[in-house]
């Protein structure tokens, strides 16, 4: 296998400048404290074309996963109610326990960054998993996170994370391990059930 990329980038879209402002700010910042820990590979990859699957997309994201040394979530309400994005979760957890089978992991491989809490708080997919980066604090006026003194410890922590997988992935990966063969799961059900509405009386 070909370590291709230091990270997948699991996102729901947006139309709007707070969601596309936010997901650009972090892809700068995380390739450029990124960079210096990679040999040739891509420091993110981002699925900029989305639209719900098909065979072809299947396989390119399945394949962009397998290459990629860890996942970033960029976690708001929508993420969890989208059934592309926890496909791409579930299908990351399948990746993650292949490769505890290659080496002895020092932390999951999926990174969650939480841009918007949820109102009920933060589902156990996300929470549960060990390191979670809350920028919910972010805002149109923060500035670009790269050079923002109140995200940029964070940013170095994640990137620390990566590198480490990084180092350990290459050392690791049995010859012949072909990405090609992998495949997203069928859609999970969601991660918490949808009450029924009440209004006060």
């Amino acid at each position: 296998m070909d370590i291709r990329y230091g990270c997948f980038l699991s996102y729901a879209h947006g139309n709007f400048a707070f969601m596309n402002k936010f997901k650009n700010d972090l892809v700068e910042a995380l390739s450029c404290y990124l960079e210096p820990h990679l040999d040739r590979e891509d420091a993110l990859f981002i699925d900029s074309e989305q639209l719900g699957g098909g065979d072809d997309l299947d396989r390119r994201v399945a394949r962009a996963m397998c290459e990629s040394v860890c996942m970033i979530v960029l976690y708001t309400p929508k993420y969890e109610a989208h059934g592309y994005t926890r496909r791409e979760f579930a299908a990351m957890q399948l990746i993650e326990q292949e490769r505890r089978n290659w080496y002895e992991l020092p932390s999951h491989l999926i990174i969650p960054i939480i841009m918007t809490q949820h109102p009920d708080g933060l589902p156990a997919q996300i929470a549960g998993p060990g390191l979670y980066v809350d920028f919910s604090a972010y805002t149109l006026a923060s500035g670009d996170l790269k050079s923002n003194p109140q995200y940029l410890p964070d940013i170095k922590k994640i990137v620390q994370r990566i590198a480490r997988h990084y180092q350990l992935l290459k050392r690791s990966t049995p010859p012949g391990h072909d990405c090609s063969r992998f495949v997203l799961p069928d859609i999970p059900p969601q991660w918490r059930a949808v009450p029924p509405p009440h209004f006060p009386r």
